[in-house]
């Protein structure tokens, strides 16, 4: 593995994976405003603390190469059902890259499942323990 590929795959989940952080710990502190947005949009705001879960959770596993392919399906899925059921007006343009941004990570994810997690990753210490 050169450098660039090397260090590549752990600040690509880096990256890929910070919004996710960023979006779930920002949903606890406005917990009441995003649980009544969720209500407005049609969709049962009970669900928030599993999107919190999933996002900080799922957002770390990312960033540590942990349970990679598991933890991408799950944002990937989170990414498109939340773009299918937030971001559907699409005679607003600013919904429209919404969507398609939400689309755009999902296929990063989908990378992730297809390579794996890359260099610096948890996923790869239990796989050399197993051997």
């Amino acid at each position: 593995m050169n450098n660039l590929t090397t260090f590549a795959a752990p600040i690509g989940r880096l990256l890929l994976a910070m919004m996710f952080l960023m979006s779930g710990l920002s949903k606890i502190g406005n917990f009441a405003g995003t649980q009544g947005y969720m209500d407005a949009m049609g969709v049962p705001g009970a669900l928030l603390p599993l999107a919190i879960a999933l996002e900080v959770l799922g957002g770390l596993a990312i960033i540590i190469g942990w349970q990679t392919k598991v933890m991408s399906g799950a944002l990937a899925g989170f990414c498109v059902v939340s773009a299918a059921l937030f971001h559907n007006d699409f005679s607003n343009q600013s919904e429209m890259i919404m969507f398609m941004k939400n689309v755009t990570i999902a296929g990063g994810f989908l990378l992730l499942i297809a390579h794996g997690p890359g260099a610096y990753a948890l996923d790869n210490r239990v796989k050399s323990a197993q051997a």
